[in-house]
């Protein structure tokens, strides 16, 4: 394969969330051959593997694939066990929707992907203005796995580095809502709430809920999403 090709294709790790929708959005725009993947973690609900699924396909990725991690074996996480979601007052530094080491979790499977299809480029949707007090949505996280990427792997040890791609870190909300409609994203298809109802609407009132609406609000756009108390 010519090294352009390879340098021109990526694995986009896809949660079905608006951040990982306009992080695909700039990876196509940007003319990767994405590869999008998503993660069935054991996750409270599964709109979200849905949603993925139908951003892959406006974006006509090469391909996309669901793979298995049970994180809700380990818990210790409102988002992957029976504790109660926050909703409302003022949230803890890192709260208990922290997945402990996710984005760790699910950038090493990225990884593991990008070797098989021989791929030099990783895309997340993490950023470290709106991030929810995560650790693992902060640049220094993602510039050690990068480090990390071309010291474990075969790719980069023998000469094909490896670079992992978080074009969102320094947009709040409301800069990836423009950055994400302006690319063609249908926020429609995204899902961002923690405690959905049975119908999909989002509760407005989680840590996530709040950072989008705030996000919308803030673009002076109107969130096109359900919501149970509009």
């Amino acid at each position: 394969m010519p090294l352009n090709e390879i340098e021109k294709k990526a694995v986009v790790l896809l949660s079905g969330g608006m951040d990982s929708a306009t992080c695909l959005a700039i990876a196509s725009h940007e003319g990767y051959e994405c590869h999008t993947l998503a993660c069935d973690y054991g996750q409270r609900h599964r709109l979200e593997l849905e949603m993925a699924e139908r951003q892959s396909q406006a974006f006509k990725a090469a391909a996309h694939q669901v793979v298995l991690v049970d994180l809700a074996a380990i818990g210790g996480s409102a988002l992957t066990s029976s504790l109660n979601v926050p909703k409302d007052g003022v949230f803890d530094a890192i709260p208990i929707t922290y997945v402990p080491a996710r984005n760790l979790v699910f950038l090493s499977i990225g990884l593991a992907q990008a070797e098989v299809i021989a791929a030099q480029n990783l895309f997340i949707g993490a950023n470290q203005v709106d991030y929810s007090g995560y650790p693992d949505c902060r640049r220094p996280f993602i510039e050690a796995f990068e480090n990390t990427a071309n010291l474990a792997t075969r790719m980069g040890t023998e000469g094909s580095r490896i670079r992992v791609h978080a074009p969102l870190m320094d947009m709040d909300k409301a800069q990836i809502v423009k950055t994400g409609l302006g690319l063609g994203v249908d926020f429609k298809n995204t899902h961002t709430c923690y405690d959905p109802d049975d119908a999909g609407r989002a509760c407005g009132r989680c840590p996530a809920c709040r950072l989008r609406l705030k996000g919308f609000a803030d673009a002076g756009i109107e969130d096109p999403v359900s919501y149970q108390n509009p």
